[in-house]
């Protein structure tokens, strides 16, 4: 485990995690723990305020990026240290895209996040494409093509995984509209 004044992360994912932070420096001084999970129902990374922290002050915030320590997608099984370190980085880049939604959040609202997280399928898709989108927004475009490609082409899924990959998350067309927007942006 290496911890630094603010981040807590396993050695498994040190180096990856960190070029993932470096994208994010309004996170530097946000207290996050990288944790290896067994099991995340219905997913691969979960990223998440700490339970009593949603009702400090968004300075005083902590959150937690839980990790599967395996990545079990359609028949196959990927073991997290076996990731491609661009994919597993594009993967941390989207985790802490949600974190810096969270950031914007207040207590209540963070609560409602939650909710509205697990009722809603519109909600998921809203949440997933809006930390897709921090994430290419900070510079993160080539690691969550790469990621996408993996999760789209590479692994082996099922049409249905696909399909729900799609719904809910940018696609490869909508992260270089937004890259084409930001770099304009950028030029103004």
């Amino acid at each position: 485990m290496v911890a630094s004044a603010q981040h807590t992360i396993p050695h498994e994912i040190t180096e990856e995690a960190k070029i993932a932070l470096s994208h994010y420096p309004e996170l530097t001084n946000t207290k996050i723990e990288f944790k290896f999970k067994k099991n995340i129902k219905k997913s691969t990374m979960q990223a998440q305020p700490s339970f009593w922290s949603v009702f400090k002050s968004k300075k005083k915030r902590s959150y937690n990026i839980l990790i599967s320590e395996r990545i079990k997608i359609a028949d196959s099984v990927y073991y997290t240290k076996d990731i491609p370190s661009e994919i597993m980085i594009g993967w941390l880049g989207h985790e802490l895209g949600h974190v810096m939604d969270f950031e914007q959040r207040s207590g209540f609202n963070l609560i409602g996040f939650g909710f509205k997280y697990v009722t809603s399928k519109n909600y998921i898709r809203e949440a997933e494409r809006r930390a897709d989108s921090y994430a290419v927004n900070h510079g993160m475009e080539t690691y969550i093509l790469a990621t996408k490609e993996f999760i789209l082409k590479e692994a082996g899924l099922t049409q249905e995984y696909v399909d729900r990959i799609k719904n809910f998350y940018l696609s490869p067309e909508e992260i270089m509209i937004l890259v084409e927007e930001r770099d304009a942006a950028s030029i103004d």
